[in-house]
């Protein structure tokens, strides 16, 4: 009898959990957080590139930086630090001061397309920090010719 009970009392114990709310689906998939560094990443194009030995921005890396500034000015609450690189050619110093050039061009740029200057940060990694490392051919190379822009 007392099992009976017990299994009567179980019973009820679960079909009372069966009443409660269903939980609402998780998705754990591809979605981001809108106005986070992943989604700035994953949706923007964060990084342009440069020609050999220049710091100018072409037609198409002003067109990714348009991209940018409007990401930045939708999320007026991000900072965004922005990496210049070179390629692995030229010494050290030359090309961290490339790097420099290169970064504050997309600065320049996105502060031209209404970012606030205050909101952006500039580094230089000259050839320190290659995205294709000992490159070797002219498109290694100019993976290497960038400025990368991050949410901070």
């Amino acid at each position: 009898m007392r099992n009976k009970i017990l299994a009567i009392l179980g019973t009820a114990a679960l079909l009372a959990a069966c009443e409660c709310a269903p939980e609402q689906e998780v998705n754990v998939g591809s979605a981001v957080q809108p106005g986070t560094a992943e989604d700035f990443k994953q949706n923007i194009k964060d990084r342009v590139f440069f020609a050999f030995n220049k710091s100018t921005v072409s037609a198409e890396s002003a067109r990714a930086l348009e991209a940018q500034a409007g990401w930045l000015k939708t999320y007026p609450n991000t900072t965004a630090t922005i990496e210049g690189h070179a390629d692995n050619r030229g010494t050290r110093e030359y090309n961290l001061a490339l790097g420099a050039r290169r970064a504050h061009s997309a600065s320049k740029e996105l502060t031209k397309l209404g970012v606030d200057k205050a909101r952006l940060k500039t580094i230089s990694y000259g050839k320190d920090r290659p995205f294709v490392a000992d490159a070797q051919t002219e498109d290694q190379h100019s993976q290497n010719r960038v400025a990368v822009t991050n949410i901070n």
